[in-house]
């Protein structure tokens, strides 16, 4: 682990205090928004600086009774037992601290756009889509955030052959961005008479929710039609021309939102088509800043496969970090997903450390 840059450590303590005090002393409305968020965002790393200087203050009395000749016995035992967990203590701060440290991904506090599309499997694999709209819904519930349909297209069975959502809250992307990519389901299908297990596909792809200050969209780069919307089988058809496309027409990027009124429509097409551009810059950005490795992390990027529910075992792997749980009826109700996406937030912290301290 790379030493801590202990300069670093002081100026965002002093930046803390400093805060502290210009709050106690009245500010503008302005300057009291900004003022209150830089504030809530250091807090946690400035009480773990106070923690660690406490405990390194505790270690030197200590390291002072032991080294005193004139110590009683008792004590310099009880130092001996006290320095050892402290030691620990100081190793678990001096962790966390890194970590707070670490390059942040400036998408991570964004509202997210959520997108699962059948892959192989016929229905089969729109029904397992189905299955994992329900699982993000219901983690989202959990999390406190809100889910908004844009766009769906379903099968005769119930399925998605394609599901787009908006999944609004705070830090939703920094905990679903781990969800892109391939998702393999094996199970014996609702449609299968011989109880065959058959392996299907899904795939996922979580996009940061872009605002109006991180995408400029021109109003002549945009062509938008409006159309007639129609659901499956012909169940929930629109008699009006609700359905909006809307294409841009510098990057080809086309999107359809058939789910709500045409004001509506319009505005969640938008939202998606903002998410969509704002993805392809952040990444092209991204690529530049480090050609010598490319992250899976975030990318969207959904050629390979992440994870495998097998539904006759009741278990789920995550071959992204060899990590297997034996609790998939708990994990597609929303309530065991956190242990997969703790467990990968962890990987890749532990990664950007190692880059640390290989740089």
């Amino acid at each position: 682990m790379p030493a801590l840059p202990r300069d670093k450590l002081d100026r965002l303590f002093e930046r803390w205090m400093a805060i502290q005090d210009e709050l106690n002393h009245g500010v503008s409305q302005a300057a009291y928004v900004k003022l209150t968020k830089e504030f809530a965002e250091l807090s946690p790393v400035a009480a773990q600086i106070e923690a660690l200087r406490k405990a390194e203050t505790e270690r030197a009395d200590i390291e002072q009774v032991i080294r005193d000749p004139a110590s009683e016995k008792e004590m310099v035992e009880l130092a001996y037992a006290e320095r050892s967990s402290l030691a620990e203590q100081i190793e678990a701060l001096e962790e966390k601290l890194q970590i707070a440290l670490l390059p942040k991904d400036a998408a991570d506090e964004k509202s997210a756009i959520l997108e699962v599309r059948a892959g192989t499997g016929g229905d089969e694999a729109a029904l397992f889509a189905a299955d994992l709209f329900r699982m993000y819904t219901r983690y989202a519930d959990l999390h406190g955030w809100k889910t908004e349909i844009i766009s769906a297209s379903e099968n005769d069975l119930g399925g998605y052959r394609e599901i787009v959502a908006s999944v609004t809250g705070e830090g939703v992307f920094a905990r679903l961005k781990f969800e892109s990519g391939v998702h393999r389901v094996q199970r014996v299908p609702a449609t299968e008479a011989s109880g065959r297990i058959h392996t299907s596909a899904a795939t996922v792809a979580v996009l940061p929710e872009a605002e109006d200050i991180d995408i400029d969209i021109k109003p002549e780069d945009i062509r938008i039609d409006t159309m007639r919307a129609s659901g499956a089988g012909g169940q929930h058809v629109n008699k009006t021309d609700s359905a909006v496309r809307m294409t841009h027409l510098p990057t080809g990027i086309v999107v359809v939102s058939a789910e709500k009124s045409q004001h509506q429509n319009r505005r969640l097409a938008m939202a998606v088509l903002k998410a969509r551009i704002f993805e392809i810059e952040r990444q092209r950005a991204e690529t530049e800043r480090s050609d010598a490795r490319k992250s899976q992390v975030g990318s969207g990027d959904r050629s390979q496969r992440i994870r495998t529910y097998n539904f006759p075992q009741g278990r789920v792997t995550d071959h992204r970090i060899n990590l297997t749980l034996y609790n998939l009826e708990e994990v597609m109700t929303g309530g065991a997903l956190d242990t997969l996406v703790d467990a990968l937030i962890s990987d890749h912290q532990a990664t950007l450390l190692a880059d640390l301290s290989a740089a």
